[in-house]
């Protein structure tokens, strides 16, 4: 698992997420047993856990030596997870997706209404947590959540758009990735009853963190392959969705090829070709940059927290983000 490894000086991590994952699934259980398998279904799929993950490395961060997470922790981490869960069922059902975490997809199996109503199960479950959290937790969550859809409905409205920007692009992914990355570390700081400064600076961080994410998230999607992704590659590009690599495309040389290709529906072949013009634009080089320039701020922030293992570990998650997106563009 990608933050196992990232986070692995933590030594307490891989007993955390384990207890994480029994809570995880706890969290979902209902009286109808046909409901529990839907909203199980990604669970059991797996995943990295990185908003939960971050949630507990950022509880430590002022003890110098890394503790097992408390209760409140843990079910803070279970929050944000489930909003995330939520949130994919839902994107799942907007672009049709039909695999995700390499199985099929929740909609996939059981149609477009029961995806969205287990997606909203999921976040009434997240909710109900939040509120056993503390008001501030609970108000936090929900904001959030108003956040991930302000930002989805960005996204939506400069679909198929070719003059699509990088600030339109930016505001989107700050509410559809950054914020909830932002609130996953702040809930960790608030439940394990961090100093105030302390609390806004690793909001600051998942923020820096989220945005990064997203932009490596999306560089992948025109490098890797099906496998490596463990859903369909190029499918933003099928959706009429252009993220930042596209947008620097089209001011490069192969701009007017390539925007002649995109702006409507586009066949498998077209993908193809269009991925590959993007590829020899530089615009997933430049990408890449910008994807450093939030790992930069997400370091800087990092600095102005005490010394542990838990800031190292936050540390070492922020410098692997960058070589997985190199690796491929390198390769």
């Amino acid at each position: 698992m990608v933050l196992v490894s990232s986070l692995s000086v933590l030594p307490t991590l891989a007993n955390d997420l384990s207890e994480l994952e029994v809570k995880l699934q706890d969290s979902v259980i209902a009286e109808d047993k046909y409901l529990t398998e839907i909203a199980s279904h990604l669970i059991t799929a797996g995943g990295k856990r990185v908003r939960p993950g971050f949630t507990i490395a950022s509880s430590g961060i002022e003890t110098p030596k890394a503790v097992a997470a408390s209760y409140d922790v843990l079910m803070g981490g279970v929050a944000v997870e489930l909003v995330h869960l939520g949130s994919l069922y839902h994107d799942d059902v907007m672009d049709e997706a039909e695999m995700r975490r390499t199985v099929p997809s929740v909609n996939a199996i059981w149609g477009n209404l029961t995806a969205i109503l287990a997606g909203d199960f999921l976040l009434a479950r997240a909710s109900g947590i939040a509120a056993s959290l503390g008001t501030e937790v609970a108000e936090l969550l929900a904001g959030t959540i108003g956040e991930l859809c302000e930002g989805q409905i960005l996204e939506l409205q400069s679909t198929f758009k070719l003059d699509r920007n990088e600030s339109s692009y930016e505001r989107s992914i700050s509410g559809k990735t950054a914020s909830l990355l932002a609130t996953a570390c702040r809930i960790g700081g608030l439940t394990a009853d961090l100093s105030r400064d302390n609390i806004d600076i690793l909001t600051s961080f998942g923020h820096s963190y989220g945005m990064a994410f997203q932009i490596v998230d999306d560089i992948l999607d025109l490098v890797s392959t099906d496998e490596q992704l463990g859903k369909p590659s190029g499918n933003d590009l099928m959706e009429g969705v252009y993220t930042l690599p596209v947008i620097f495309a089209f001011a490069s040389n192969n701009g007017e090829e390539l925007k002649e290709l995109l702006g409507k529906e586009i066949s498998v072949e077209e993908r193809d070709h269009a991925r590959n013009l993007i590829r020899a634009s530089g615009g997933v080089s430049e990408a890449l940059s910008r994807a450093r320039l939030w790992t930069d701020k997400a370091s800087a922030a990092l600095n102005d927290l005490p010394p542990s293992e838990s800031t190292e570990a936050l540390g070492a998650a922020t410098t692997h983000l960058i070589q997985r997106a190199a690796t491929p563009v390198i390769n």
